[in-house]
């Protein structure tokens, strides 16, 4: 296997779990951070805006799964986008704490 899937499988696993926190808010109705508030990142965005955003980020994912034919039946490709999910969360999860509690 090319060196290249397991980097994209990373991404796929990124981009995927990014879309979970703009989506839920955007269907419940909820304004949300996106990176098209002002500023950027840190404002908040209209529930229309961060579905969108939500799943442009699936889409993307979807994209880099079908064009570069990541295979999740290999383990370590399939390790490889769990660690880019799960690393993903944690930026998320430590980048929204402080905006979200204020």
């Amino acid at each position: 296997m090319k060196w290249y899937k397991y980097l994209v499988s990373f991404f796929i696993g990124a981009f995927f779990i990014n879309s979970v926190p703009h989506i839920l808010p955007g269907l419940s109705g909820d304004s949300f951070p996106s990176p098209f508030a002002d500023p950027p990142g840190k404002g908040f965005s209209s529930p229309l805006v961060n579905l969108t955003w939500g799943y442009f980020n699936l889409i993307v994912a979807y994209i880099l799964y079908r064009f570069f034919k990541i295979d999740f039946k290999n383990q370590q490709v399939l390790v490889s986008a769990i660690v880019g999910l799960v690393i993903m969360s944690f930026v998320l999860c430590i980048g929204f704490q402080d905006k979200l509690s204020q």
